[in-house]
């Protein structure tokens, strides 16, 4: 039981008390319900990889959405990790392709360029379908400096280089935004 708590205790967000909260509710449960889960976490780390293209973690190679022909090959987004490209895909509106980072440059946490999957996206790119690169990165000091770097990386191979436009969230209130966002809003303004 304390190896359960332990282990629970190790995931992110999940402090001691609530790994004990999730081993007690284990133990109330029918004993099918945790050799399920137990089974479902082997089968998770034995068949789920990285994808040999766009670093998306799938149980097949090429992942499902890099082996999609209708996908526009000639778009491609570019995300940090794996949740982003998650909720990319979520929102429905697009259709290219994805490169997974695994990261951001962070210098202060020992995190260079030869951390992240940079030198993969500029062999992806000299294939020359991708005619516009999405650079999808959080807006934070990481995202922006990586944004910069890939910036000044992707010029010599002439693909336009875009970024998502960050704002005021849907049903945000202007007062409440900080002024760094208020001022990107601002600058990313589309007509109406």
């Amino acid at each position: 039981m304390l190896a359960v708590m332990e282990l629970l205790s190790r995931l992110p967000g999940i402090g001691e008390r609530t790994a004990q909260r999730l081993t007690f509710h284990l133990l109330r449960q029918d004993p099918s319900y945790a050799l399920a889960l137990a089974d479902a976490l082997t089968r998770l780390s034995r068949d789920v990889k990285t994808c040999s293209q766009c670093y998306n973690f799938t149980a097949s190679d090429p992942c499902v959405i890099c082996a999609d022909l209708r996908r526009d090959a000639a778009l491609m987004c570019v995300v940090a990790n794996q949740q982003d490209l998650l909720a990319v895909e979520a929102c429905g509106e697009f259709r290219g392709t994805y490169h997974v980072l695994g990261g951001l440059l962070s210098p202060l946490e020992g995190i260079g360029p030869e951390n992240l999957h940079i030198k993969e996206l500029l062999t992806r790119l000299r294939h020359g379908a991708v005619q516009e690169v999405i650079l999808a990165l959080r807006p934070s000091v990481e995202g922006e400096s990586t944004s910069f770097y890939l910036q000044r990386l992707l010029a010599p191979h002439g693909v336009k280089v875009s970024m998502i436009a960050s704002g005021i969230p849907m049903g945000g209130e202007l007062e409440y935004a900080d002024k760094l966002t208020l001022a990107r809003a601002l600058t990313g303004r589309r007509p109406a």
